[in-house]
């Protein structure tokens, strides 16, 4: 969980360059990736985030070192992002990896605009979510912190081959497992769903189903849920066998639960406590 100061550094530093990513058109493509690629050098090396977010050290000083460290190679929006964290206050040295990897998602997501493929990056992420529901070897395996990230890279695009997925899509889910930043891989495309439904303006509602919803299934959803929040929202529809029948909705916080299995769980406590 980010401090108080690093939340603030976080959104004021990512309001500020908003405009200069969503401008950047082709560019974006390349410096998310540059971005991500800092994030993983700032997770590897802590001394080097301790460096560059130390309060006592000039903001000249830290400017030369991040100068030193990006070289001539990165994008100038890059190395200008950068510039602005680098300025800015951090409750922990770590929270500005945090930061760096938002602002790599912001830029594929501008990308994502500017090919006119956000929604199609939501919805391929949305089914390799429940794709990997039903791949519980190769899901541990994605985010297996004993094989190298090469090796965890290597096995998602063979499972993605013959996808047709996204450029966008492929960047990201391969970020995913290539910089784990401790987290389970199903959670960073959860996140990664949810990051682009607010990017699109769309509160996200969470539908898990045993079997996949039907084209009229989705529009009663859309259109329940629309009125019922009275704003746009989108559908991340998951497959899951698991829950038999029945559906389970989950809207921020607030889940219901209608599945065939959380019902059987109820008739069985209901039996036990009645026994």
């Amino acid at each position: 969980m980010r401090g108080e100061a690093s939340r603030i550094s976080d959104r004021a530093s990512r309001d500020s360059m908003a405009a200069r990513l969503k401008d950047a058109g082709e560019r974006a493509c390349r410096i998310g990736r540059e971005l991500f690629d800092i994030t993983a050098l700032l997770d590897g090396n802590p001394a080097i985030a301790a460096a560059l977010t130390d309060p006592s050290r000039p903001v000249d000083d830290k400017s030369a070192f991040l100068r030193t460290l990006l070289g001539d190679k990165a994008d100038p929006l890059t190395a200008e992002i950068l510039t602005d964290l680098v300025k800015r206050k951090w409750s922990r040295p770590k929270d500005i990896a945090n930061a760096v990897e938002d602002f790599g998602v912001d830029a594929l997501m501008y990308y994502a605009d500017f090919t006119k493929s956000t929604l199609k990056v939501s919805i391929e992420l949305a089914q390799l979510h429940s794709s990997l529901l039903n791949l519980p070897v190769v899901r541990s395996k994605l985010y297996d912190d004993l094989a190298t990230p090469e090796a965890r890279v290597k096995l998602l695009r063979e499972l993605l081959a013959n996808s047709g997925f996204d450029q966008v899509t492929m960047i990201l889910a391969e970020h995913g497992t290539a910089n784990l930043r401790k987290r389970r891989y199903l959670a960073t495309i959860q996140w990664l769903i949810r990051k682009l439904s607010n990017h699109m303006g769309e509160s996200m509602i969470t539908v898990t189903t045993a079997t996949p919803l039907t084209p009229e299934q989705m529009h009663k959803l859309v259109a329940l849920y629309t009125a019922k929040l009275q704003r746009p929202i989108h559908i991340n529809s998951v497959v899951d066998p698991a829950v038999l029948g029945g559906m389970r909705t989950q809207v921020g916080d607030e889940v219901t639960d209608n599945t065939v299995v959380n019902q059987l769980r109820h008739l069985e406590g209901h039996i036990k406590a009645t026994a």
